[in-house]
């Protein structure tokens, strides 16, 4: 996280709500999942029209807008929110990086900008800017993940289960983490390559399997499997004790 102790929520006290739009889906899941690790609710929508409605879905506090998009482009997007929600803050995300670009977008509305290939840490700022002059407060934040009787401390890098310390290389360690984000959720073979080694990483989906072998061994050994395959899609993390 940008803020190790805080984030953004809403007068509800619930996370801050951050719509994510691009055509290219492993980008939009890599920010997307960088952004649930930094405590936010987030929606990802592939194009302008997904992204409308998204927007009178989920009520996004924040939207992160790719400006080049296959049908309705960022620009068009952008125009069409602000007819709903005036004062929505938007962040442009874009592969252009001329200063007319960059000026068109920031005409068009946009309250901000950043080409790519950008850092996540800078785009967490700038949204973290953004929600603060919108007037949202922040509250501190747990690191503690728990999925049943499962912990894993993001601060001090310490796994247990129900009570029991169990050591972990920091790749193994990653691969968790990504499966306790997403507790319930099956999670494909490249999405965890894309998150833990990087969404350009060129090696091959068996090293996942190696991981995730690795994991069941000192997560489950003796104990209720936790860690599930969904033959064809991928793997799902469930609490020991809905575990079927």
């Amino acid at each position: 996280m940008t803020d190790a102790d805080s984030t953004f929520v809403r007068e509800d006290g619930s996370p801050a709500h951050v719509l994510v739009v691009d055509d290219e889906e492993v980008l939009a899941e890599l920010l997307a999942a960088t952004l649930r690790h930094h405590g936010w609710e987030v929606r990802t929508a592939a194009n302008g029209w997904q992204a409308l409605d998204a927007a009178r879905d989920f009520d996004p506090d924040v939207v992160v807008l790719d400006i080049q998009m296959p049908g309705l482009d960022g620009i068009q997007t952008l125009e069409r929110l602000r007819k709903t929600d005036p004062r929505l803050p938007v962040l442009f995300l874009t592969a252009r990086d001329a200063v007319s670009d960059r000026v068109a977008g920031l005409r068009a509305g946009a309250d901000d900008y950043v080409t790519k290939p950008f850092d996540l840490d800078e785009v967490i700022a700038r949204l973290d800017s953004l929600l603060r002059r919108s007037g949202m407060s922040a509250r501190t934040v747990s690191h503690v993940l728990t999925v049943g009787d499962l912990e894993l401390d993001e601060d001090s890098h310490d796994v247990s289960r129900a009570g029991t310390l169990i050591p972990l290389t920091n790749t193994e360690f990653e691969v968790l983490r990504y499966l306790m984000e997403n507790p319930n959720t099956v999670l494909s073979k490249s999405q965890i390559l894309d998150r833990v080694w990087s969404y350009d990483f060129g090696g091959q989906a068996n090293v996942v399997e190696l991981y995730i072998s690795y994991l069941r061994k000192k997560i489950e050994v003796d104990r209720t499997p936790m860690i599930h395959t969904v033959r064809g899609a991928g793997y799902i993390l469930r609490p020991g004790e809905d575990a079927r």
